[in-house]
Order: structure tokens, then C-alpha cells, then sequence
């Protein structure tokens, strides 16, 4: 049926082209089209019949008494714009709120990795997030998990999932592939310590290949025979998001992976690996930008893809070509042949652009419908509203405060401290000296040396993995959040065990969230009872407000200097990113497949 339907609306556009009885709907009259399939700009008329694109060029002869005629006047035209891969859950926001946040700055299609809901849910929530997008205007599609957790031996998730679940999910509505390949992003130590694991995912993603499924990849620091190995067992082409530096970025072009140019709210990669671009001068067609995490404040005050492409213009870009890394660079990678470029037969998802360095979006159109104009939405999204079977994911008893301590009979001691670092899930590893005091391994907070720990909230084992930290500044109090890449156990910084046990069994109590403590006394929380990584229970500017008022908490109550602070804390946990992590099995040297004794 559906193909029938197409080849009756193409039957129209044909009418309409060729016929005088027939008249487009609407023409954007007189503007500046942004063609990316030349990298050139020049001056046309845009015809949409229905929700596609009629005709580029001179349509004149194509306006009839009923069509509507905007004047766009030395505006620019564009496809709308792709971000190519990003996670909902780190938004904190639904679908639909997100959508709500990301439209109105010429964001059309949103390709999603919900891996996150599948570490704490498994198929039944990333089929409950595929079930939203059904109600969205915007083009909204998933890349799913082939393996939770990402490294069975190192940490534990809410549900397993492995190749078992392809062929379910796989032809599931709304997924067109396996997203980040991170099983295999360590690929030495996979190899070495867990080759099982290769097994599995060569049948996850050959399944995928043989149904025409596109393949993420996710190759960290990979060069040489590591990336070849990464390549291969994507299926032989994948992206990869997690590129740090033009020397990697260089690497992988030459090696035929689309490079995901990362450039979200705390992860920013971009300006490193565009120097591939603009002092190598390789091609770019390879280039994709993506935002991977995006929290609702940057989406609300600074826009989304047009943010991005606006920055890499700034890194020396020509405009046209940052946006083909929006449109037509993502569109081919996805084989998405209905968008990504202004042409016949192409849905109508439009940008209108005031200044293309600024990149300041006017109005946006999808499948031929103006849906936003001026920065704000012209169409009701209604409030989303998720089933109890993807809540209620927290399943574990309280803690006391000897859960957390780490224990020593030396009065002095050396402990092993991960260092955060600012916008990067990277991390580097410290040895600290510190005291004992009743057997009680002490923060040292003039140092910046504090406690943290990763509690399993699935009730599979109740672990606990305790070490200490330091970058986030803390003077006093703690805060804990059910949010921690990508298991999302329960993770709690803080300065003493007391408040930090508070913080947690706040966690607890909600279901899931974000709580904030000082003194034993909770200063402020977020519920997020959706797999404890989302609220279906405020719209986003609430969780714009909300997040920006836990963080000035975080900063004036409690002495943090770290911008973003829940989010840096999310990406201690991420045991496929170097160099040391925290998950509920203990301190992970990432490198070496390791858990590590917090104490030297």
C-alpha cells in the first residue's frame, strides 16, 4: 500500500508539472537556494505540492489562484537539517519535547541512538521511544544497541542484550539500524580478554548488512590494524562519533569511515577534527556533524544544528559546505534518498535562513508545512506521556554509609583518582596520598579530592564501585543521579559519605533522578521516572529551568567549579571511553580491561 500511495502522489506532482490545470501549493518566491549537491548558492523559486518538493529553479508559471506565495527575497533556502547521531535520554527530554526544543532552528530529521533506554530496559524501551516517534512531525528514526552492557565482565545493565534480539528489533517501526558499535571499541583487549563478544556482534551486524540496516561505529583512539578490525566488523562502513584529534580524524577519513564531527554540551570534538578539512584540505564529503548530547538550556537559548554549523563556519568553513555536513553528507550515509537535498520528488523539509555565517533561521518547513517561525513553534505537539512498563527501573534497598566507605588500616594512604576532564568523556588517572581516620579513607577536599561511587539499581547484584575524583570542586554536600553512560547504575560525588548517602537514597525514592545534598538535607531533585533517565512529567523549557537551577545549587551551596556537572559525572562511568572509569563492578582502567583497587 504504501508504495501505491507514492506512485499516486508522484502522479500528482507529474499533473501539476505538466498540465496548466494544475498549481502548486506553495512557492517560496525569489530566494537565494542553497544547492548542495554543487556547493553553490544562487537565486530561485522553490514549488511544494502536498509534502513534496515540485520544482527548483523558475516557478512561475506554477502559481495559481490558490497557491500561496512567500516572499523570500534575499533569504537562503536549505534542506532542512540532520543530526545524525544523538541520545534523547541526555536531554533528559522526550521525543516530543525534544522535537519541540530542536524544530524551530531548522532541526528535520533526528537519527537517535537510544542505547541508553536499552542498557536500563532493554527492547521494551527503545520499541516504547520508536512508539513516539509515530506521533512527531519532524523525521525522527533509531540506531540500536546490538550489546548491553558494553563490557559484560566490567559492569552490569538493567537488561542484557545481544544478537538474540536483531532480528526483533531490527524490524521494529522507526529502527533503520545498530548504532554505536562500543563493544567493540576497545578492540585489543576485546580481542584478548573477550573474543566471544566479536562473535556476537559479527551476527548482530551481518543480520543488519543482509536487510539493507546501516552499522554505527564508535573507534576511540583506533588506528592501524585496531581500526581495520573496527571497520570489518561493522560490516565495512560505519561512522564514528567519538574522533578526538585531525591526526584520528585523518586516519579514519583515509580509511573510509564517516567521521561524526561531535559537537554537543559538554563532548566538543569538532574544532580538532575539522583541521582535516581546513589545513589538510581533505574531501569532506565523509563529514558528518553531529551533537551526540545536547542538554535542553543550549537547545532552548542556542539552537541545535544550526549552532553546530554556525561554529564549524567560524573553524574557517565555508557555509555551504558545513551544511552539506548537515544534509546531504548524513543523508547519503543513511541512504535517506527522500531528503538531505532540495530537488523534485524530495520531501519538503525546508530551512529559511536570514544570515548563513550567523546561520539565524527564520521559519522551517516540513513536508510542505510551515511549522515554525521566528524561534518558535507554529504547531501543537501534544504532551507525551510514557507507559508504566519502561518505569519504576530502580529495584534496589537503601544504602547506610559503610556501603560507601572505603576501608584501610594504614594511617596514611595513596588512592587512585580519576581526573575529569572539561568537555571531553576522556578521562585521565591520578595517585593521590590522603589520610585514614577509623579506618576510613578520607576526601581531601583542599586537595579536590573526592569520593565517588557507581550503585547498581537493577537489583542483578546490588555492586558497588567506590573510588575518588577530581575536577568537580566541591567544598561540602554531594549529588547523585540514576543518569551514568551508558548502564546508567546510580552515580554520587560528594565530599563526605553522609550526604552522599542521602543523595543516593534520594535516587532511590524517586525512581530514578537527580538530588542534590548538604548537610543530610536534600536541597533540590529532578524525578526521572522514564527508565530513570527521563521526564515525561515536565515539558522542555521546565527542564531547561529545572537543570539550570540544580547547577547554580551545585555551584553556590555546594563550591562545584565544573560547568555541566551532572553531565561530567555521567561520562565517569563509561567504561569504552580512556583512560580510568567508575562502574558498579569499581575503578576500571579502561585500557588494560581492568578493575583496580581504589587504594594504591
Amino acid at each position: 500500500m504504501k508504495y501505491i500511495k507514492q506512485a499516486m502522489e508522484y502522479k500528482e506532482l507529474i499533473d501539476t508539472l505538466m498540465s496548466d490545470k494544475h498549481h502548486a501549493d506553495i512557492v517560496l518566491y525569489g530566494g537565494n537556494v542553497v544547492n548542495v549537491l554543487t556547493r553553490e548558492v544562487y537565486n530561485a523559486d522553490i514549488a511544494i505540492k502536498g509534502k513534496y518538493i515540485l520544482l527548483v529553479g523558475d516557478c512561475e508559471d506554477l502559481i495559481g489562484e490558490d497557491t500561496i506565495v512567500v516572499d523570500v527575497y534575499g533569504k537562503y533556502l536549505s534542506p532542512g537539517f540532520i543530526d545524525s547521531h544523538m541520545h534523547f535520554e541526555s536531554s533528559m527530554l522526550t521525543v516530543t519535547e525534544f522535537s519541540r526544543l530542536s524544530i524551530p532552528s531548522g532541526t528535520t530529521t533526528l537519527i537517535a541512538d537510544p542505547h541508553e533506554i536499552g542498557n536500563a530496559l532493554g527492547p521494551i524501551g527503545m520499541k516504547a521511544m520508536a512508539d513516539e516517534a509515530n506521533v512527531l512531525p519532524n523525521y525522527v528514526r533509531f540506531v540500536v544497541p546490538a550489546l548491553t552492557p558494553d563490557c559484560p565482565n566490567l559492569e552490569t545493565a538493567g537488561v542484557d542484550v545481544s544478537s538474540k534480539d536483531m532480528e526483533d528489533l531490527l524490524n521494529y517501526k522507526n529502527i533503520i539500524g545498530i548504532g554505536e558499535l562500543q563493544g567493540f571499541s576497545n578492540a585489543k583487549h576485546v580481542y584478548k580478554n573477550t573474543p566471544e563478544i566479536i562473535t556476537d556482534l559479527l551476527a548482530s551486524t551481518t543480520y543488519a548488512k543482509s536487510i539493507g540496516k546501516v552499522v554505527d561505529g564508535n573507534a576511540p583512539d583506533l588506528f592501524g590494524k585496531e581500526l581495520a578490525a573496527h571497520i570489518v566488523c561493522t560490516g565495512g562502513k560505519c561512522s564514528c562519533h567519538e574522533t578526538t584529534t585531525k591526526e584520528e580524524c585523518v586516519e579514519k577519513l583515509r580509511q573510509g569511515v564517516y567521521v561524526f564531527m561531535r559537537e554537543g554540551s559538554t563532548q566538543k570534538n569538532m574544532g580538532e577534527c575539522i583541521k582535516a578539512i581546513t589545513e589538510e584540505k581533505l574531501d569532506s564529503r565523509r563529514c558528518i556533524l553531529a551533537t551526540d548530547d545536547m542538554v535542553a538550556e543550549d537547545l532552548e537559548k542556542l539552537g541545535h544544528m544550526n549552532e553546530i554549523v554556525k561554529r564549524t563556519i567560524n573553524q574557517g568553513v565555508d557555509p555551504i559546505e558545513a551544511i552539506q555536513m548537515v544534509t546531504i553528507n548524513p543523508a547519503t550515509y543513511f541512504g535517506l534518498e527522500d531528503r538531505g537535498i532540495l530537488s523534485p520528488s524530495k520531501v519538503a523539509d525546508i530551512a529559511i535562513i536570514n544570515d548563513l555565517k550567523e546561520m539565524d533561521v527564520e521559519a522551517v518547513f516540513i513536508e510542505g508545512k510551515l511549522v515554525a517561525s521566528d524561534k518558535e513553534l507554529l504547531i501543537p505537539l501534544p504532551k507525551y506521556t510514557y507507559p508504566d512498563s519502561v518505569k519504576n527501573s530502580v529495584k534496589r534497598e537503601k544504602l547506610v554509609d559503610e556501603d560507601l566507605e572505603i576501608r584501610s588500616d594504614e594511617k596514611k594512604v595513596t588512592v587512585r583518582a580519576i581526573k575529569a576532564i572539561p568537555d571531553q568523556n576522556l578521562t585521565e588517572c591520578l595517585e593521590e596520598a590522603t589520610t585514614v581516620k577509623n579506618s576510613v579513607v578520607q576526601s581531601d577536599i583542599s586537595n579536590d579530592l573526592l569520593y565517588i561511587a557507581c550503585v547498581e539499581r537493577y537489583g542483578r547484584n546490588n555492586n558497588i564501585g567506590k573510588a575518588f575524583v577530581k575536577g568537580f570542586g566541591l567544598k561540602k554536600g554531594a549529588f547523585a543521579e540514576s543518569v551514568a553512560h551508558d548502564t546508567h547504575n546510580i552515580t554520587v560525588v560528594g565530599t563526605n559519605i553522609a550526604d552522599m548517602v542521602v543523595a543516593v537514597n534520594k535516587v532511590i525514592e524517586m525512581g530514578g533522578g537527580i538530588a542534590v545534598v548538604n548537610n543530610q538535607r536534600v536541597l533540590e531533585e529532578l524525578r526521572l521516572p522514564v527508565g530513570g533517565l527521563i521526564t515525561d512529567e515536565l515539558t522542555g523549557s521546565e527542564v531547561s529551568e529545572k537543570i539550570v537551577s540544580l547547577e547554580k545549587t551545585v555551584k553556590k551551596d555546594l563550591g562545584g567549579s565544573i560547568h555541566a556537572p551532572f553531565m561530567h559525572l555521567s561520562f565517569l562511568a563509561l567504561s569504552t571511553s580512556p583512560k580510568w572509569k567508575i562502574t558498579d563492578k569499581g575503578l576500571i582502567d579502561v585500557n588494560n580491561f581492568e578493575i583496580l583497587s581504589p587504594v594504591v
